[in-house]
């Protein structure tokens, strides 16, 4: 079953397999992933596109403003996921 922190190592190692220097060791939760990691537009499609086949989610296009800080991404994932 998978619990918030499956779910975020499910997020880093979507990213890796896009930007493979990815540190996520001072990331903050809070800010943006997408300009931490200095992921283009494209590279930010392809960590979505690897989380839908990873976990099975399809985050909507209407959707992708809400999922850019790591925290708010993995509570949309969990949500979708019904994890509490």
């Amino acid at each position: 079953m998978a619990t918030r922190e499956s779910i975020r190592q499910v997020v880093v190692e979507a990213v890796h397999g896009v930007a493979p220097e990815a540190d996520f060791s001072g990331v903050d939760v809070a800010r943006s992933l997408r300009e931490q990691l200095d992921l283009d537009s494209f590279d930010w499609l392809n960590v979505l596109i690897a989380l839908h086949g990873a976990l099975g989610v399809e985050v909507a296009e209407a959707d992708y403003g809400k999922v850019d800080t790591l925290d708010a991404l993995v509570g949309y994932l969990a949500q979708r996921l019904g994890v509490a």
